[in-house]
């Protein structure tokens, strides 16, 4: 590991002063990529800047038709908050399968959207709950927010504050996971909102793009036409842009979707 500088901001203010003065520095949230990159040498910032001290980054609450989870949160505080499993139980349920008890008490909700890795399970619920990421200097939409393999569009020095999810009137998360890490190997984030003239649905996939999360129409249609799960059931999905790896064909991965698709629906009731 090589020496850095280690920074330990109170605010979200003084950690935006120390990255406008040391703009080459890293961000650490749960540390659960940095820490290992450092360690193997893939990284070699000058600077870390420690976002755990800052409290008002922890904050989980319902404000209007909205659940906020701050930046800091744990997957593990996300999994148990009242709040979430009241309004949200499917993110409450997939915060509480990412990984191992360790990496839910470490792990962050910021640090995961932010590193978009394109097995983790975070970036589904965003996509497929149409949840807003704050940052100290915008909102960003999660249309918006995912814009390639590991990348997003965040901007250098930029720091998610929250992330606000809408309540759905129903959604369900399902993944085949990979043994080893609990990563997605596929999942599937479902939702079904009413608005004021309409009824919406959303159907987020990670685990499976080349290019990390989408969304898929093929699963959208079909449940906007009839929320069942034996409107997916039968899907045929096309394995084009879809990963190939030690772990699963990209035919593989397509033959799942649907699988964890119906699995999701079934669990959202």
């Amino acid at each position: 590991m090589h020496a850095f500088d280690y920074h330990r901001p109170n605010s979200v203010a003084e950690a935006v002063q120390i990255l406008s003065q040391k703009p080459e520095a890293s961000l650490l949230a749960g540390g659960q990529t940095l820490i290992p990159t450092l360690k193997q040498r893939l990284a070699a910032p000058s600077e870390v800047v420690d976002l755990r001290g800052i409290g008002d980054l922890r904050k989980i609450e319902k404000s209007g038709s909205n659940i906020v989870i701050g930046a800091m949160a744990t997957h593990a505080q996300v999994a148990s908050s009242p709040d979430v499993q009241r309004e949200i139980p499917a993110l409450a349920q997939l915060a509480g399968g990412i990984g191992d008890p360790q990496v839910r008490h470490a792990g962050t909700i910021a640090g995961s959207i932010a590193n978009n890795d394109p097995a983790a399970d975070y970036p589904a619920a965003i996509l497929g709950l149409d949840a807003t990421v704050v940052t100290d200097k915008r909102k960003i939409s999660a249309d918006e927010f995912f814009t390639g393999l590991f990348s997003t569009a965040l901007q250098p020095g930029e720091i998610i504050t929250e992330v606000r999810f809408p309540i759905p009137r129903k959604a369900g998360y399902a993944k085949f996971e990979q043994r080893a890490s609990r990563y997605a190997l596929v999942g599937v984030f479902v939702s079904q909102s009413s608005g004021m003239f309409s009824t919406s649905v959303r159907a987020a996939v990670t685990g499976a793009g080349a290019d990390g999360v989408f969304r898929s129409s093929e699963l959208e249609q079909a449940l906007k036409s009839n929320w069942s799960a034996d409107a997916v059931r039968d899907l045929k999905m096309s394995d084009s842009g879809l990963l190939s790896d030690l772990h699963a064909s990209a035919e593989y991965r397509a033959a799942l979707i649907p699988v964890m698709a119906e699995r999701a629906v079934e669990s959202a009731g």
